[in-house]
């Protein structure tokens, strides 16, 4: 009689068996995280309205939450702290329609989400964590870098308020720059003193972070990938696929400001690329020269009359000053409302 436990229909049967649970179990969190969002939804509005029945001084509504939370700690034990219903507060007052969101975050997600005060980068990282699936961790890690702020660098104010209600919509090689780059997951402390193939390792020994930070598409290739020309070769520092734009995304690293010849050897690795590597489907690679120093005079020069897919960003190894580039973000937001109503002024 044959062992039972060797056969491939057993092995079948414990393989569907072990697929069945671990999606049930899936299914069953996800059931869980849905009512428990909805329910907090519910405690924050019921909240709202008892308040908006009677006073609406402040010292009223501490009174309130720090009763509750006493009344329903007796009740119910553990998770209705006074910090725990003011999110439940906030939670109904931000997002006054819930079901569609109970689907898609937990609760977790939620209350990083709540922690944003400025409506526009709220609405962008709500939109970009459903998007790219990131989890609680990812999500810290992107509002800690000014991802929305660094994304919203150079563009006007349709395009900034476009980006908040869309997210990230990847259509054209720009799409996919940042101003800057942040590795603060390197943790290379200051001073630091670093060579570019150094840097170069840390990147790749850290890959899953570096390709949060490129963003959603990207496909790590290779490093120091060689390029031959007349028995002559040449590496390209690090090699990606972009399985949105259909490309090849090719990435040199520079630990100081960026020369005139560095740009045109990109522009070399870019022909030969579209030339030798891509095949039928393939779109025009796209090169991106990043630097801890950038001369934009010298850059525009060095690309005059230059491929277009070409481009040289600033990296840093540390998280950026989110106040100042929030301030540059709102000078935009209002110094074009301002032009408008100058120009409205003028007409009439």
């Amino acid at each position: 009689m044959s062992n039972i436990t060797t056969t491939q229909e057993y092995e079948q049967l414990l393989g569907s068996i072990s697929s069945a649970y671990e999606l049930g179990r899936v299914r069953a969190i996800n059931a869980v995280n849905v009512e428990l969002v909805q329910t907090y939804w519910e405690i924050g509005q019921y909240i709202v309205e008892f308040e908006q029945g009677g006073m609406q001084k402040a010292d009223y509504g501490k009174r309130l939450l720090e009763q509750l939370s006493r009344d329903l700690t007796l009740q119910h034990g553990r998770g209705f702290s006074r910090s725990n219903l003011i999110r439940f507060r906030q939670f109904y007052l931000v997002y006054p329609i819930c079901a569609t969101l109970s689907h898609q975050l937990s609760w977790s997600h939620i209350v990083e989400l709540l922690k944003i005060e400025n409506e526009l980068e709220r609405e962008f990282y709500e939109k970009q964590t459903v998007s790219e699936n990131w989890s609680v961790r990812e999500l810290q890690r992107q509002k800690e870098s000014a991802l929305f702020l660094r994304l919203s660098m150079g563009k006007n104010k349709q395009e900034i308020l476009d980006l908040s209600k869309n997210g990230q919509i990847i259509e054209k090689p720009t799409d996919i720059l940042k101003d800057p780059y942040i590795f603060e997951f390197l943790k290379i402390p200051e001073p630091y003193h670093i060579a570019e193939t150094q840097l170069e390792s840390l990147l790749c020994d850290n890959l899953q972070s570096f390709l949060l930070e490129l963003g959603k598409g990207f496909t790590f290739v290779g490093r120091q990938y060689r390029v031959t020309l007349n028995n002559t070769h040449y590496k390209v520092d690090l090699v990606f696929y972009h399985r949105i734009l259909r490309c090849f995304v090719l990435i040199d690293l520079k630990i100081n400001e960026v020369k005139h010849h560095d740009i045109g050897q990109m522009n070399m690795y870019l022909g030969y690329f579209a030339n030798e590597q891509n095949i039928e489907g393939d779109n025009p690679p796209i090169g991106i020269i990043l630097s801890k120093d950038k001369d934009e005079l010298l850059v525009e020069y060095a690309t005059y009359g230059m491929n277009s897919q070409l481009f040289v960003q600033k990296y840093q190894l540390y998280l950026p000053n989110q106040e100042e580039l929030r301030k540059e973000i709102e000078d935009v937001l209002k110094g074009e409302d301002i032009i408008g109503k100058l120009e409205q002024t003028e007409l009439s």
